[in-house]
């Protein structure tokens, strides 16, 4: 089994992007998995004990925003014995070791494939494994984010809509799925749709509002909840006064988080209907704009009773992340 210091040699110095050899180019193979599956190379005792239990708390979390709990990650344990060929191809892999080395967390990537992200979490001691996930958590979740994000563009951009109206009133880009379509077009509203079976859809708006519409500090999430009710009442009511708003019982979540190189607002969350019996997840992006004055919100939602939804939202989430003010 790889040490840990030859694995990140490899990692770090060798094997990332296109490797030469003499006047040949050795390129790696294509990167392969799920969405948001990660392959955890990690012993058996070790995966069935404590290090497990935090790799499984950690990355397996429920996701925030949803109505039903479902995982952040799924998780493929892989021995380290096993770890080769084929198996080493997984776009997002967590390694653990346990050996004489210092604790230590390292991020590399395309080290077997590309494109590929690997973290490498080790210690000489269970506790110290446990402190070393728990201390990097963040900058692991968010790596493995970004690539999967990357990896969800990379699918959209096959097949994109064609947009050009909304893109040149509201002033930027942003890939949207070919199989998206325009429910509502206004000079300061745009409205989409994708169709799921039996009535059930996958929703995004777009629209600007002025800066001076969202206060910093504690009240910004009311400012962003009161904003989208009234978006949602005064654009897309449906019939006898039923409208969409965001669900009191659940509080939803505030992150900041930069969208095209600019501050943003994230919000997660549960919407229902007034006057009538529906509801499902909702994501909310206000992207700060100040050479216009502006926010530009991007705000996804999805209806699929009886349905997953994190695939859903994750869809969204990629889409809005595309964006490019002009």
């Amino acid at each position: 089994m790889r040490t840990l210091y030859t694995l990140l040699f490899c990692m770090l110095f060798i094997a990332c992007g296109d490797k030469k050899e003499g006047d040949k180019t050795t390129y790696l193979p294509a990167s392969n998995g799920n969405l948001n599956s990660i392959s955890v190379v990690v012993d058996n005792t070790l995966w069935e004990g404590s290090v497990g239990e935090s790799i499984r708390s950690i990355f397996a979390a429920p996701l925030n925003g949803l109505p039903a709990e479902e995982p952040m990650f799924n998780l493929k344990q892989i021995p380290p014995q096993v770890f080769d060929g084929f198996a080493t191809r997984s776009r997002i892999v967590l390694k653990i070791e346990k050996n004489d080395v210092a604790p230590t967390t390292k991020i590399a990537n395309n080290a077997f494939a590309k494109p590929q992200t690997i973290a490498v979490v080790g210690g000489k001691t269970n506790q110290e494994i446990i402190a070393q996930l728990k201390e990097s958590k963040a900058k692991i979740i968010d790596a493995f984010n970004k690539e999967e994000v990357k990896e969800k563009q990379r699918r959209i951009n096959k097949s994109l809509l064609k947009d050009e109206e909304m893109e040149n009133q509201l002033g930027f880009t942003v890939d949207i799925p070919s199989v998206y379509k325009f429910g509502k077009s206004e000079k300061d509203f745009y409205w989409l749709r994708k169709a799921l079976d039996n009535s059930k859809t996958i929703d995004i708006m777009f629209y600007e509002v002025p800066l001076e519409t969202i206060s910093e500090g504690d009240n910004t999430i009311v400012d962003i909840i009161k904003m989208r009710n009234q978006i949602t009442k005064t654009k897309i009511p449906g019939e006898d006064g039923i409208y969409m708003e965001v669900e009191d019982a659940y509080a939803p979540s505030m992150y900041k988080t930069i969208v095209d190189n600019k501050p943003a607002y994230e919000i997660r969350g549960l919407w229902d209907t007034e006057g009538f019996t529906m509801g499902g997840p909702f994501i909310t992006y206000a992207i700060e704009d100040k050479i216009n004055n502006r926010y530009l919100i991007a705000d996804g939602y999805v209806y699929a009773p009886s349905l997953n939804k994190s695939e859903y939202i994750f869809e969204l989430e990629a889409i809005i992340k595309s964006i490019t003010i002009k």
